[in-house]
């Protein structure tokens, strides 16, 4: 029997895609050598939960519809996973490296730095998402047998491996003197310097909670429907202690981008600030404490974050330009009107895209990896 639709699944999709962009403006800002810190801590802190919110949402999704105590069809799992994100992946690689070469004068890659840039997820500097994801689809048995035997302490030592695997790979100074040591022409070089943009290691923990959370469905809803204050107190001090961090670190003579370097998603306040976030979102998305006519615009958000998360950085590159053309500084009002400019206008797109891939199948299997539904006899006549 097919499970209900949980609508806090789509809506945490658009929230996640609004902060990648504004983690992306926030970047923009930081040319200017007076940003103001926080308008940064906006941009590029608060929004840290984005990128790892998507692997809890995406493992969510896939074990909700997994029933793991059967038999697991691998062929059949990973032909539809290609199909929605390897299609998509590849579409946009060449979209961008045919734009930065027409705009950028960018050279065309040969065959062997295609191949480090596919694999690196380099094509452009937000499609690494999709390579760690479609690691994730790649090892899904590995997921399920560990899913099927976790417990709360399993999780609760994973959490811990995760906080000291993410330390060490982002902070330990030895581990990265060693990698800056290397050869240049190392073959390890770039496994290892390259490691956040496909390494899986970096997730593990928000992507097999959200696996987790979702076969215990039940229990979970009873979790957030008996501690939802609990919950929300949980994320505005995960939220306080990151935004601590950060100021902490500008006070102590850090740049701007020392800072938001320090403080991201993988340091252990932003590893629990992620948590208490994927918490957060659903609870308050899931019981809907917040007035109901923000539902329609948080699914027509969330139906169309994949193609404007996969789109932005054109729009952001094309704002940018015209600003620049136009004599405008990265301002403070500046930066704020280009990232609602940039959501209002790729989210437009999508919604473009999407009707015209009814007419067009193409355009909507390349650019989000889905096909037009196939249409019932009822439905021909």
């Amino acid at each position: 029997m097919k499970k209900p639709r949980l609508a806090a699944i789509e809506y945490i999709r658009g929230i996640s895609m609004m902060g990648v962009i504004g983690i992306h403006v926030g970047s923009q800002y930081l040319e200017n050598p007076s940003a103001n810190l926080h308008l940064i801590a906006l941009f590029e802190v608060f929004t840290r939960f984005s990128v790892p919110i998507f692997f809890f949402i995406s493992a969510f999704g896939l074990f909700y519809n997994l029933n793991i105590n059967e038999p697991f069809h691998y062929k059949d799992f990973m032909k539809r996973r290609l199909r929605t994100v390897l299609i998509p992946y590849i579409f946009w690689s060449f979209f961008y490296i045919t734009t930065n070469h027409i705009f950028h004068g960018s050279p065309f890659p040969g065959i062997l730095e295609l191949l480090r840039l596919f694999f690196f997820g380099l094509t452009q500097y937000h499609l690494y998402f999709l390579v760690i994801l479609l690691w994730f689809y790649l090892l899904m048995p590995l997921w399920i047998a560990m899913v099927r035997r976790m417990g709360i302490q399993s999780l609760l030592l994973l959490l811990l491996c995760q906080i000291g695997f993410n330390y060490f790979s982002s902070f330990n100074a030895s581990f990265y003197y060693f990698i800056a040591d290397l050869p240049e022409d190392s073959l390890l070089k770039p496994f290892l310097a390259y490691r956040l943009n496909y390494w899986v290691f970096h997730y593990i923990f928000i992507f097999l909670l959200g696996g987790w959370l979702s076969v215990h469905i039940r229990e979970f809803q009873n979790v957030m429907q008996a501690y939802r204050l609990k919950i929300c107190l949980f994320f505005w001090l995960s939220l306080a202690a990151l935004l601590g961090y950060y100021y902490e670190l500008v006070h102590s003579g850090a740049s701007l981008l020392e800072a938001i370097y320090t403080a991201h998603q993988l340091c252990p306040a932003g590893v629990i600030y992620t948590i208490a976030a994927s918490l957060f979102f659903f609870t308050i998305f899931t019981y809907q404490t917040y007035p109901g006519f923000l539902n329609p615009l948080f699914s027509l958000l969330g139906r169309h974050s994949y193609f404007s998360y996969l789109a932005h950085p054109l729009f952001l590159t094309a704002y940018s330009s015209l600003a620049a053309y136009a004599g405008h500084l990265m301002t403070a009002p500046v930066a704020i009107v280009m990232y609602f400019a940039v959501l209002c206008t790729v989210v437009l797109v999508a919604v473009v895209c999407r009707y015209l891939g009814q007419f067009l199948p193409l355009l909507n299997q390349l650019t989000i990896g889905i096909s037009a539904p196939k249409k019932t006899p009822l439905q021909n006549h």
